[in-house]
């Protein structure tokens, strides 16, 4: 260990800074209080603890590279992040060495790729990406280069076929909506801190004190300083704003309406030594995200690479021979943190502060005024958020209270209660229970405590049956795993099946509905069916909103009619519409299939052909479709799918086959490789090239 190295290496990064004339370059710290001893302030251990790492995808980085991170963080009791390309589920064990490869925080993207009922209960903290610093307003993308087999696995994808996130959420158009997410993981894993990431930008503190409205435990401020190699450089260069400026405001705004104490606030952008975190931590952070550093610390060149699948040390690659040159290891990001943490230490002991919790939010200990009368700022009144915020209501600097979910009164107390001979023996249970719209996540904590027994594989299918009559309120059935198989006679909100892992659901009319009440013809459940769903069934008898199935990645549905946007950025998963579809269909769709019954030939002109085709069926296409429509009716008591059924040789020839372009050239790269006897995997990755 070397930290009169790393005293070089800080001083150079802090000059650097103020030759920069970055915000946070251009304060300085004065203080009244008097310094203490460098031994009376906390220690560096329980300084590690507020730090963490950036949200780097599994597959926009390597597993070397990602595991790295993840064990060093956890041997020195901080969090890396999973980022949003889900998490191979042989790291939620520890190795025979005691290291942990789990990343503490998983995150929750617009993609929600590989996020389901058993990612999210191997977590301590889950993120909701709404945007990233670096690039905000913009989804992420994993070229189909880059999308080798095991990370198709982890993502619930097809191998050679690119990846798209969308720009935004497509249950999120609201800070309400914003609080049902919020609600749904908070169901999902009752033990995690629920975050919010937000970009630093002009009105970041209104939007910050609504995640506090919402429910979320941690908040945290992206600046516009980070950024890997994949993001656009024009994003790089004028998107975002300083973390200094975000930060600023968020802290003035919570205390200004009473809300600081109940929300942790974290901060990330560039920081790269213990002058960064003190600033910050003044300004009003409690927690830390370093991604650049650590990564740097790793092998990272800075080559500017990371979308080519080229990276030369094996960090920003998956290719296996690029890998092999990684020569990161765990104790190089320990060390770096320690001396952080140590170099923390230091400038809190010369403020004459004894923890980095005394020292948060005390913005009154930062010389602004080189910021403030630089003439860049001329026109900028910056006053104003670099000084203590003045509250009428009493409460603290930082976070000292916890947030009430509301999760005992959740109608999943009472089933987790009735499942109990199936939670602890695996013995199947019947239970029948009424329903009613204020009754939200039904079925996500009974899949919680049944994930957390028995893993991913959950239970045989059908031994939790739950039947419920009435109107279910939003995300029915979220991160439902196997085993459980929710009916549900009556009505539903949006979000049914949200992130699907492996249930069964099916919604159909009351028993009780009027003799002239037509399924097909009202609709049964609202807006956003599915979204994320890696696994499982679903079955509908009525019609539904828009975007029905926008991100399935394994789940098959059958549906009586839907509204615009159906199978939109689709990755896996087959869908049956027996009826009506919207405009926009198969929009942004890179796998799985659907097969629409299509009886006046008008479906073409409602579908968007930039990333599909229109394909007859072949015979596997056929059976497989009389067998889930005969399921369908099974379980429904569909008078639609029963009269297809009855004259299936007429009614089989107006189904089309929405196939994915690259789905089916990855397809026919396959098969023929088969054929001529070659290596599978190496055509799949040679017609992704």
């Amino acid at each position: 260990k070397r930290y009169d190295v790393f005293k070089q290496y800080s001083t150079a990064v802090d000059d650097q800074s103020r030759r920069l004339f970055t915000l946070r370059g251009l304060f300085d710290f004065t203080a009244d209080r008097q310094p203490v001893p460098v031994d009376e302030v906390e220690p560096v251990e329980a300084i590690l603890k507020r730090f963490s790492t950036g949200a780097m995808s599994y597959g926009s980085i390597s597993a070397e590279a990602h595991e790295t991170l993840a064990i060093a963080m956890n041997r020195i009791g901080a969090r890396s992040n999973t980022g949003e390309g889900g998490e191979d589920v042989r790291r939620f064990t520890a190795d025979d060495n005691g290291d942990l490869r789990r990343s503490a925080i998983k995150q929750v993207a617009s993609g929600r790729f590989g996020v389901t009922s058993e990612y999210l209960t191997n977590a301590d903290d889950i993120q909701i990406k709404i945007a990233q610093g670096a690039k905000p307003g913009e989804g992420g993308q994993l070229p189909g280069a880059k999308v080798y087999p095991w990370i198709a696995e982890t993502r619930f994808s097809t191998p050679g076929v690119g990846l798209i996130s969308p720009p935004p959420h497509h249950d999120i158009y609201s800070i309400e909506d914003l609080k049902q997410l919020i609600h749904d993981l908070k169901n999902a894993n009752p033990s995690a801190r629920i975050h919010v990431k937000l970009v630093s930008e002009v009105g970041v503190g209104t939007v910050a004190a609504g995640v506090s409205k919402a429910k979320a435990d941690v908040v945290m401020i992206s600046g516009h300083d980070g950024g890997t190699g994949a993001a656009p450089l024009t994003s790089l260069k004028h998107a975002g704003g300083p973390w200094e400026l975000g930060l600023a405001e968020t802290q003035q705004t919570l205390l200004l309406n009473g809300l600081r104490d109940r929300i942790v606030v974290q901060t990330d952008g560039q920081m790269k030594t213990g002058r960064d975190v003190v600033i910050a931590a003044l300004l009003g952070a409690e927690e830390f995200g370093f991604a650049t550093a650590p990564l740097v610390v790793s092998g990272c060149i800075m080559m500017r690479v990371c979308h080519l699948d080229t990276c030369p040390v094996g960090v920003a690659t998956q290719n296996p021979e690029l890998r092999k040159r990684f020569s990161g290891k765990p104790e190089f990001v320990e060390h770096f943190f320690a001396f952080v943490a140590e170099e923390v230490r230091e400038h809190l002991a010369a403020l004459g502060f004894r923890t980095l919790e005394e020292a948060i939010g005390h913005v009154e200990c930062l010389d602004t005024r080189a910021a403030v009368d630089h003439w860049k700022a001329s026109e900028l009144d910056l006053g104003p958020i670099l000084e203590p915020a003045t509250s009428p209501w009493p409460q603290d600097l930082h976070r000292t209270k916890t947030q009430d979910h509301g999760l005992d009164k959740a109608l999943d107390n009472e089933l987790i209660r009735l499942a109990e001979p199936a939670l602890s023996d695996g013995q199947p249970v019947r239970i029948d229970l009424p329903i009613r719209n204020v009754n939200r996540t039904v079925g996500t904590m009974l899949g919680h405590e049944l994930t957390k027994r028995y893993a991913g594989g959950g239970l045989p299918a059908d031994t939790i049956d739950v039947t419920f009559t009435g109107s279910a309120g939003q995300s029915f059935g979220a991160f439902l795993p196997p085993g459980i198989t929710l009916r549900l006679y009556g009505d539903a909100n949006d979000y049914v099946g949200k992130g699907l892992s492996g249930g069964r659901l099916v919604v159909r009319p009351p028993v009780d509905a009027h003799p002239d009440f037509v399924p097909e013809d009202n609709v049964v459940a609202g807006n956003v069916i599915l979204y994320g769903a890696t696994r499982g069934e679903l079955y509908l008898r009525g019609t539904v909103g828009e975007r029905f199935c926008v991100r399935n990645s394994g789940a098959t549905a059958v549906v009586e009619g839907i509204g615009d946007h159906g199978c939109e950025y689709m990755t896996g998963g087959r869908v049956v519409v027996i009826g009506g579809t919207g405009r926009n269909f198969g929009a942004g769709m890179s796998g799985g299939l659907a097969f629409v019954h299509d009886t006046d030939d008008s479906f073409h002109a409602r579908l968007n052909t930039e990333m599909v085709d229109l394909d007859p069926l072949d015979d596997d296409d056929r059976d497989w479709l009389r067998t889930t429509l005969r399921r369908h009716v099974a379980e429904t008591g569909s008078t639609v799918a029963s009269a297809i059924l009855g004259a299936w040789h007429d009614e089989v020839r107006h189904f089309k086959k929405v196939f994915p372009k690259d789905y089916k050239r990855v397809l026919d790269a396959a098969r023929l490789a088969e054929e001529q006897g070659k290596d599978v995997l190496e055509a799949i990755m040679a017609a992704a090239h």
